[in-house]
């Protein structure tokens, strides 16, 4: 019931319009289904957004952010793997949740609402890019950590997009070894995924459509506006799973 709206939505978003939405594709396939499961599902058709969008980018990223943030995503992935069996999605949750939101409260009323763009800073975006990873392994919400770091650059909304196309496709190419491992792609799983793939590549190029025509200010605020949605969404769900 919710695999195609989720298929639809994360696609669009992983062209680039809106990214922080891939998010709610595994929370909403988690509400017939469970979270483990939803997450073996989405994977592989992630891969092929990816690379569709990576296609529709190619020559449109920015290199020095890559550079800094990609290794220290490589190292959040591996300590993700090594303690899958004894952290808390929902503990996990909670920690990206409450990060959005004061990210998306402080984007409205501090510096990155008047549009100045911040130089990079290394050092914080390692940091931000293995927090990234270490939760996108666990449970695919790497997105608020990476547009911590990202937005306040202020790119061009194509170059942001290429970027973030890039980072998450190699990412989640990364992750297919470990996720294999721990026993995610089952027979069941890998049918549904492909009952869905049809979808993937075209929802994905959707929303590079909607990127290359929207106004760079429109799209910020859109974009600073789902991370705090999302924050919100994935605090609630930590809250729940805690309390539950």
């Amino acid at each position: 019931m919710f695999a195609i709206p989720a298929v639809l939505l994360v696609g669009l978003a992983k062209g680039g319009f809106g990214g922080p939405l891939s998010m709610l594709g595994v929370p909403l396939m988690s509400l017939t289904i469970p979270p483990v499961q939803a997450a073996g599902i989405m994977l592989p058709i992630l891969v092929v957004m990816d690379w569709s969008g990576v296609f529709a980018y190619r020559g449109n990223f920015d290199r020095r952010s890559l550079a800094i943030l990609l290794p220290g995503a490589i190292v959040g992935i591996t300590l993700g793997y090594f303690t899958a069996a004894i952290v808390s999605d929902a503990h996990v949750r909670i920690l990206v949740g409450l990060v959005a939101m004061l990210f998306a409260l402080n984007s409205f009323v501090g510096r990155a609402r008047d549009g100045e763009p911040r130089p990079h800073r290394p050092w914080i975006g390692r940091f931000w890019g293995f927090l990234s990873g270490f939760t996108s392994f666990v449970s695919h919400a790497g997105g608020p950590p990476y547009q911590i770091y990202m937005l306040p650059l202020r790119l061009h909304p194509v170059h942001l997009a290429g970027t973030t196309v890039i980072f998450f496709t190699t990412m989640n190419a990364i992750k297919l070894v470990p996720y294999a491992a721990l026993g995610q792609f089952d027979a069941e799983n890998l049918a549904t995924s492909a009952v869905l793939l049809p979808l993937a590549p075209l929802a994905t190029l959707g929303g590079v459509w909607l990127v290359r025509r929207i106004d760079p200010s429109l799209f910020y605020r859109l974009t600073y506006a789902a991370v705090g949605i999302i924050g919100a969404k994935l605090l609630y769900d930590g809250i729940v799973g805690v309390l539950g």
